[in-house]
C-alpha cells in the first residue's frame, strides 16, 4: 500500500509537497493518480502520471498550482502544492490507477493508503 505525508495546516496562497512512497510493491511502469476528499464531498482524482506514456494530468481546479512527480529510485511519489486555497482543504491520498489518458476516477485506484490531511486557513 502507500503511505502518504507532508500535509498540514497553511494559510491562502501558501504551499506544500505531499509524498506518497509505495511499500510491497514497485512503482516502475505504474500509473499513479493523487485524490483527495473534501468533509461531506466525493473522493475525486485531481492528477497523475504514466511512466509508459510520459504523460501528466490535472484536474481543471489544480492546473497551474500543482505539479505532480515521481522518483522510482525512491518508490515515490510527490504532489507540489503552490498557491493553495480554503477550497483544497481535504485529506489527500495517492493510489496505482489504470493509465493517465484521462484523470482517473476513484474506482480505478489501488493500494490506497491513510491519507494526509491538508487544510488551507488563516
Amino acid at each position: 500500500q502507500f503511505v502518504e505525508s507532508g500535509g498540514g495546516l497553511v494559510q491562502p496562497g501558501g504551499s506544500l509537497r505531499l509524498s506518497c512512497a509505495a511499500s510491497g510493491f514497485t512503482l516502475d511502469y505504474r500509473a499513479i493518480g493523487w485524490f483527495r476528499q473534501a468533509p461531506g464531498k466525493e473522493r475525486e482524482g485531481i492528477s497523475c502520471t504514466s511512466e509508459i506514456s510520459g504523460r501528466t494530468g490535472y484536474a481543471d481546479s489544480v492546473k497551474g498550482r500543482f505539479t505532480i512527480s515521481r522518483d522510482n529510485a525512491k518508490n515515490t511519489v510527490y504532489l507540489q502544492m503552490n498557491s493553495l486555497k480554503p477550497e483544497d482543504t481535504a485529506v489527500y491520498y495517492c493510489a496505482v490507477v489504470l493509465g493517465c489518458s484521462s484523470i482517473p476516477r476513484k474506482e480505478e485506484g489501488r493500494y490506497w493508503g491513510q491519507g494526509t490531511p491538508v487544510t488551507v486557513s488563516s
